[in-house]
């Protein structure tokens, strides 16, 4: 069943249907002002940090769901309604929701009366705007009376939750004309308020809470809405809000536009006030006074518009595969922007408070983004890097206002410093900036331990040699990329999180193939960077220590059909056949494929064959296989989840495009497509029902064959499947890989696609390449031509002319 379609043309999602199988969401902003909005127009605002600069409140896990926003309340004589539906759920004649790129629309029509709300966030502007347009589109005069709705939250969104003893005494707020001002803490610690205006006279107003809605009402019965007249109530401590009241007359055929802004505003501590307890609001003015009319609310977004049509013309294909050009041209690209802005913060899966920016999230996410912003992916590894230790080690993660790392979920996930290698390079295979390299780069945030970047490649690549177990294969720390795989934890306390408890590694055998492999790929990545450099010595170093690690896979990390998946703490195999459960897995023999361990042994083959026998389903691969249906202590997390779902036997969509890209190692390329259309969400459009989430974005997690309800989603939006499928699609599908002296040509295709064309712009140069498949075949380069002249490599150069080169490949033998 479906609940909408796609509108590729506006680069939209038109959601027809306001009772979707769960909120659909989108994100507005993307640099330091953010929205989440569902389809009926729940969600809530952040600056910078959802965890400390909350603007708005929103109520997850809640009865009803998705419950808080930013709400319009019509009352149309008699009738009350709201045009996303929710909350007043009044029946509406017509229901539209439009999701773009950072931006929302919502339409709904009750009795002749149309009401359309625009909303998004400006560029380089640090707040939201929502453009409401109601008309008449009945024979009549209509006179009705509209109501605004928002509710600030606390500032720190987790306080905001629990200290009432002290929340309920600091509400304050001002009003000034047709703005409502938040400024609750302003007189003391803050240097920031919240504000929310509309451009035009208002006829009343409300600020607090129980007075507009009563004390024992929701959402949905808000007693000044019904009874059509605010309450002209000013907060003081308890729960502040911001309500605009606005008497509105149509003659038939007639629109009134109106522009709300909901910002935010940081001012110097000597430019806190005009006055005394009263705040310094020349910022906010001007801000609003930016979009005060509904001619510069539509040039704004017009030019929202144009920034994106720039971002998703850096890399288009067209395969003639309509649901494949949708997710790589528009929303596969666009999740990675989210990714990157918010890594696995603030979703309606991650409520912004529990976890910052991740240190192998950031860097993953960087190969789905880096062609779009490289200058902003530039940043971001300086900032990941900054919370690096000296010995390798790093902060599992960082809380995005301050930059700085935290250990509020733990730390010691061996895998965490190879990821910075894989960042790094990506970047620098993008743009031909090897300058990034010699940046001074701090350890953990102190200058004064500064060194250049190319230092922290280092000292990531010794943290794993520094860090072997009695097999010669890395020691697994806290976990690896599977956070739940908790080797050294012992954890017996249900109080406890696995992710921050005592980490039992002293004396522990527990060792990773995970991570023997992303070694063995990124150890690569890192001689080759350096044989670049001219560092041969150092590039002959880390060779012997990738060969060591190669060698110790074959010899101790291979169970005859399969890789092993790892040594626990006693040093007894994991994912092997001699286990009674979780006998394979899934990311050891995606990273020791993609590492080609073996492969001239025929391993690789083997491995991947065991992955489709064992692992794979109708819905995706699943984790491992079979699934632990008892606790096993030393084995942490993992079997704590029921069957099939999360890291038990789940779908985790995340390392599905690990065993896509062995498959295209030894040129399997129908292999490779089949599982990448499992887990495509525009493949999956028709089964929402089931599916649940977004049928435009991935999901983290598609509960597996041994789940009550397979094939259902959770966790969309902020996840690395995003990164690594585009990556899949686009480097290893499609073969269009940027290296550091231009682009390399290698695709690996469905037998039966007779053509397909990628148009890539590349370090100021523009690649129109059109690969022709007349034998059939999945891979392998015939022939290359470049302009018009044969070319001898599958290794395009960096023309850097900003001029357009055409490219024609001929697959086959």
């Amino acid at each position: 069943m479906k609940f909408g379609y796609f509108d590729d043309k506006n680069r939209e999602y038109v959601i027809t249907n306001p009772q979707t199988p769960y909120p659909w969401i989108n994100y507005l902003g993307n640099e330091d002002f953010f929205s989440l909005i569902s389809n009926t127009a729940g969600g809530y605002s952040f600056y910078k940090d959802a965890k400390f600069r909350r603007l708005t409140r929103y109520r997850y896990n809640n009865v009803p769901t998705d419950a808080g926003g930013r709400y319009f309340y019509i009352k149309d004589e008699e009738t009350v309604w709201s045009p996303g539906w929710k909350p007043m759920k009044t029946p509406l004649d017509k229901y539209e929701c439009r999701h773009g790129m950072n931006y929302t629309s919502i339409e709904g029509e009750k009795d002749g009366l149309n009401a359309k709300i625009v909303f998004f966030v400006p560029l380089k502007t640090w707040a939201e705007i929502q453009k409401v347009t109601l008309s008449n589109t009945t024979g009549k005069t209509k006179k009705v009376k509209l109501f605004s709705f928002a509710e600030w939250a606390l500032w720190n969104a987790a306080s905001d939750m629990e200290n009432f003893q002290r929340n309920f005494s600091t509400g304050e707020v001002e009003i000034e004309g047709s703005v409502l001002y938040h400024k609750t803490e302003y007189k003391e610690r803050r240097n920031h308020f919240a504000y929310y205006s509309v451009n035009t006279a208002i006829d009343g107003y409300d600020t607090d809470r129980e007075s507009f809605f009563g004390l024992y009402n929701g959402f949905h019965e808000p007693d000044a809405v019904l009874e059509g007249k605010p309450r002209m109530s000013e907060a003081h401590g308890w729960s502040p809000i911001a309500s605009h009241y606005i008497e509105v007359e149509l003659k038939p055929g007639e629109s009134k536009d109106f522009v709300f802004v909901l910002g935010y505003v940081e001012n110097d501590e000597d430019e806190k006030w005009e006055a005394k307890n009263v705040i310094n609001k020349t910022k906010a003015k001007e801000t609003i006074g930016r979009f005060d009319t509904v001619e510069k609310a539509d040039d704004a977004l017009a030019e929202l518009r144009t920034y994106w049509d720039q971002l998703l013309s850096v890399y288009t294909i067209k395969t003639g595969q309509e649901k494949l050009d949708r997710m790589v041209n528009i929303w596969n690209q666009y999740q990675c922007m989210i990714t990157f802005n918010f890594s696995r913060s603030a979703s309606f899966f991650e409520s912004g408070i529990g976890r910052g920016m991740g240190f192998r999230d950031s860097n993953q996410d960087l190969i789905g983004f880096v062609h779009q912003i490289p200058e902003r992916a530039r940043e971001r590894i300086i900032d990941i890097a900054s919370t690096q230790f000296p010995d390798g080690g790093c902060y599992h993660q960082y809380q995005p206002l301050t930059k700085r790392g935290n250990n509020d979920i733990g730390g010691g996930f061996n895998d965490d410093p190879l990821w910075l290698i894989l960042g790094t390079v990506s970047y620098i295979k993008e743009t031909g900036d090897f300058s990034l390299l010699d940046e001074q780069v701090p350890f953990d945030n102190d200058m004064s331990l500064a060194r250049p970047l190319f230092d922290h490649l280092t000292v990531s690549f010794d943290h794993v040699i520094n860090n072997l177990g009695p097999h010669g294969l890395p020691l697994i720390g806290r976990a690896d990329w599977n956070d739940c795989l908790n080797l050294n934890c012992f954890s017996n306390d249900p109080n406890e999180s696995f992710q921050t408890t005592e980490n039992k590694t002293e004396g522990s055998k527990a060792e990773s193939l995970m991570i023997a492999g992303l070694f063995v790929v990124y150890g690569q990545e890192y001689v080759a960077l350096c044989n670049k450099l001219g560092k041969t010595g150092e590039a002959e170093r880390a060779q012997q220590h990738v060969d060591a690690m190669k060698t110790a896979v074959k010899k101790h990390g291979w169970d005859g059909d399969w890789f092993l998946r790892a040594y626990d703490f006693y040093g007894n195999k994991i994912g092997s056949k001699e286990n009674e459960e979780g006998k394979i897995f899934i990311e050891s023999n995606g990273w020791c494929s993609m590492a080609e361990i073996g492969k001239e042994e025929g391993m690789l083959e083997k491995a991947l064959d065991s992955v489709k026998e064992h692992l794979d389903c109708e819905y995706g691969i699943v984790l491992n296989h079979p699934p632990f249906t008892k606790y096993y202590i030393e084995y942490g997390e993992i079997s704590s989840y029921p069957q099939g779902y999360k890291e038990n036997a789940g779908i985790f969509c995340h390392n599905n495009p690990w065993i896509m890209i062995g498959e295209t190692k030894i040129g399997r390329g129908d292999q490779a497509w089949e599982y990448f259309r499992k887990i495509c969400p525009s493949y999956l459009e028709e089964i929402s029902e089931l599916h649940k989430t977004e049928p435009y974005v991935y999901s983290q997690m598609i509960a597996g064959k041994d789940a009550f309800k397979p094939g259902e989603a959770k966790n969309s939006w902020l996840t690395g499947t995003a990164a690594w499928n585009f990556f899949a699609i686009s480097q290893s599908i499609l073969g269009i890989q940027p290296e550091y002296d231009g682009l390399k040509i290698d695709p690996c295709i469905p037998k039966s696609w007779p053509s397909y064309e990628v148009k890539r712009k590349f370090r100021n140069a523009n690649y129109h390449i059109r690969v022709e498949n007349k034998q059939g075949v999945s891979s392998g380069v015939k022939s290359v031509v470049v302009d018009g002249v044969p070319y001898n490599s599958r290794l395009i150069p960096a023309f850097n002319d900003g001029q357009d080169h055409t490219v024609l490949v001929e697959l086959g033998e």
